[in-house]
């Protein structure tokens, strides 16, 4: 079977899979507003919403226990209740889990170390993507049957929009059989022809003698020993001090990912327009989406120049210091809500005719957003997959991906209740949390940009500080090095390349 052996477009045709992610976390921000939406399922913000909002990330949390890409979208389209629509929610955000877990570890295993943090973070661009394109598809069909604010509206303008996700999951279906193995997962598997073979055709042109494909053979062979001598299994080597602090520093990472304050600009932004005084909704949200996407792509960019470590110490300051001016803003120029109108009942403070103060929510929402999408959006995924040895690795990243996942659902049904009792100060909650996950960055995380992923041992260590940075340069470049000038010679034998 023909396969394809291009990292960019492997690695991009793989993050298909966070697309799938991102539709499912705006598959309700843009119905919210619609009266086909609210009249059909009779839900007006609260406990309610939470839960059938919160039901897809539940679902992603037990994504372990689905295999499914395609029959977990039938169930949301065709709900005629509550009850199918929460059942079908948590189907597909068990799809999305499965995805959203094994993507990154995928494309860092065939990613070379230069461009590592490049093709990971393309999953959380396909995630931005898949937001983007699923709220404008919510956005057009808003207008089916005259518009959002007509009481008749057909169902058309929430089914359109969930049942159009069937499609990119069939093709990621497909396309995942052109792919070829983790050459690292076919290590582990003894099953080193194919290994070497694949490197080969990944970084060498086909050239099995190439210095950089055996270099990168040699320190997968010699990871992998040091993993047999250990001897201990998967789960029982998480639980190793040594491995349980790279467990709970990546379970935090995408825990602050969450309690970051980006879900509430995901989920609820139709929400927290309201609140600001903003009436035409869709379209000042449809902004935000926009600019989500566009200042991901500098993160990909330059991820590998700046690194892992100064992206989130800046991300969190700055979404902090936003979270707070919002705070302060609708403390000062905000009011109790009057229940004048009822579509504003699941509020319970507003800014009322003040444009001034509106535009500026307005801004600090988008630079929020922005800041997210440059720092801890791809550097929460690439962190998490590079960090731990092959044999543990897809069980730490899905531990990490499910404390994503956990607390997704937890604020996915907690925020429509915080809108109503805490209202302005729960952006000083979101703000606080922001300043736990800069003081969390700025002791344990470790830069690991221009490291492969077997010298993340040498990274965490090393017994420095993790504020006083890591050795320059890497191992691979030195062994690359050394086979080109002859000083180490491989050859084959057997299934295997011995040192002469």
């Amino acid at each position: 079977m023909y396969q394809i052996y291009s990292v960019y477009a492997i690695c991009t045709f793989a993050a298909m899979g966070g697309g799938l992610f991102g539709f499912d976390i705006s598959s309700m921000s843009g119905v919210l507003a619609t009266s086909a939406y609210t009249n059909y399922f009779n839900v007006n913000g609260g406990y309610l919403q939470g839960a059938i909002t919160g039901a897809m990330a539940g679902g992603s949390f037990f994504g372990t226990l689905a295999s499914s890409f395609i029959a977990d979208k039938i169930f949301q389209t065709a709900a005629n209740g509550i009850a199918l629509l929460v059942f079908g929610r948590v189907i597909a955000g068990m799809g999305a889990g499965i995805a959203s877990a094994m993507v990154p570890v995928y494309q860092a295993e065939i990613a070379p170390k230069e461009i590592r943090g490049r093709v990971v973070s393309l999953q959380q661009f396909a995630i931005t993507v898949g937001i983007l394109v699923q709220y404008f598809i919510q956005y057009g069909s808003s207008f089916i049957d005259g518009g959002p604010k007509n009481p008749n509206q057909s169902t058309l303008a929430f089914r359109i929009p969930w049942g159009i996700q069937i499609f990119p999951a069939t093709l990621l279906a497909v396309g995942m059989c052109f792919v070829p193995y983790s050459p690292r997962w076919l290590a582990g598997q003894d099953r080193w022809e194919e290994a070497i073979r694949v490197l080969a055709n990944l970084h060498g042109n086909g050239d099995i003698g190439h210095p950089k494909v055996l270099a990168q053979y040699r320190e997968i062979e010699e990871a992998m020993t040091f993993e047999r001598e250990v001897g201990d299994s998967a789960f029982k080597a998480l639980t190793q001090p040594r491995m349980m602090s790279r467990v709970i520093l990546t379970v935090s990472i995408q825990m602050w990912s969450q309690l970051c304050g980006m879900n509430v600009m995901m989920y609820y932004i139709v929400y927290m327009m309201q609140a600001a005084g903003v009436h035409n909704l869709l379209l000042t949200a449809s902004i935000q989406y926009i600019l989500n996407v566009a200042l991901t792509l500098p993160a990909i960019l330059f991820i590998d120049t700046w690194g892992r470590r100064p992206s989130l110490l800046y991300g969190a300051f700055s979404m902090m210091v936003l979270l707070f001016v919002v705070a302060i803003l609708e403390a000062i120029y905000g009011v109790p809500n009057p229940r004048t109108d009822p579509s504003l009942n699941h509020i319970s403070w507003l800014i009322i005719d003040n444009p001034p103060v509106s535009r500026a929510i307005v801004a600090c929402s988008y630079l929020f957003v922005c800041t997210f999408a440059v720092t801890w959006g791809p550097t929460s995924w690439t962190y998490a997959s590079e960090i731990f040895p092959t044999g543990i690795r897809a069980k730490a990243v899905s531990l990490a991906t499910a404390s994503n996942w956990a607390w997704n659902c937890a604020l996915a049904f907690a925020v429509p209740t915080l809108f109503q009792k805490i209202n302005w100060r729960m952006y000083i909650v979101f703000g606080v949390f922001n300043l736990c996950a800069f003081a969390q960055v700025w002791l344990t995380v470790r830069e690991t940009k221009g490291k492969t992923l077997e010298e993340m041992e040498e990274v965490f260590e090393s017994g420095r500080p993790a504020w006083r940075g890591v050795s320059r340069g890497s191992r691979l470049d030195r062994l690359q090095r050394d086979i080109a000038e002859g000083t180490v010679k491989v050859r084959l034998s057997g299934r295997r390349y011995q040192e002469l």
